[in-house]
């Protein structure tokens, strides 16, 4: 089983390297459901550090429906990330109804070749999830990271369980949202082959004011550990 950590921040990545996960998925603001990292952020990333990076491609909070200024953006993020060396993109676009934008997702995904391309959790929201993971795979992405269409994936074991039948080796279904070393073992007894988490902890400060009521989180050595520990028990 693989762990790939979503990093907020290159403290998280440098965490996540420490702590020895597989992978991250470099974004920002993880309390909004990330968005894309500055260049700068995956430029040290890329430059000072060995772990595999995916970078998360999305230009703003909300839901996934974007104008075509938006999806010029999009395109243009991926370019520049593809040039500061990073080994996959994250990304997606759905349409008003929320069902899969076929055409602009497989743009992005010929974009982004040859890198690995993951559809994010935009999966989430699409009305039927077996059609839309056929559509996926018809566009040859490689994986999807989906929580089961629940807010935390243990409450979507079920549809997680049934997806993973139904993709059948033919795409990854990444696991994430609310993974912690306190559910891992669920996930791997049911047989899924790759974790995603942030393994947050918050940073204690002396002021009691926050700009925009969120504290500051970084990903933890210590929780990332707890969490393989799982991951490679009786291997």
């Amino acid at each position: 089983m693989l762990l790939e950590i979503c990093a907020n921040s290159y403290q998280s990545a440098k965490h996540a390297q420490e702590a020895g996960a597989h992978r991250i998925e470099l974004c920002s603001e993880l309390s909004i459901g990330g968005i894309t990292p500055s260049f700068g952020l995956i430029k040290e990333v890329m430059s000072t550090l060995d772990i595999e990076t995916f970078v998360l491609v999305r230009p703003r909070s909300g839901n996934f429906c974007y104008t075509e200024k938006e999806f010029e953006i999009i395109k243009r993020d991926i370019k520049i990330s593809k040039d500061l060396g990073c080994h996959g993109i994250v990304s997606g676009v759905l349409n008003p109804d929320y069902t899969i934008d076929i055409e602009r997702t497989r743009e992005l995904v010929e974009l982004s070749k040859p890198l690995s391309f993951t559809f994010h959790r935009a999966f989430d929201m699409v009305p039927n999830a077996k059609e839309a993971l056929e559509q996926l795979i018809d566009l040859g992405i490689e994986r999807v990271l989906t929580s089961g269409q629940q807010p935390k994936a243990i409450n979507g074991l079920g549809l997680l369980k049934t997806l993973n039948q139904q993709a059948d080796n033919r795409i990854m279904i990444l696991i994430g949202s609310g993974v912690s070393s306190k559910n891992t073992k669920a996930f791997k007894n049911a047989g899924f082959k790759e974790l995603h988490a942030s393994a947050s902890e918050v940073i204690t400060t002396e002021s009691s004011v926050y700009f925009g009521n969120t504290p500051q989180t970084v990903s933890s050595i210590n929780e990332i550990k707890a969490i393989l520990k799982t991951i490679n028990e009786n291997l």
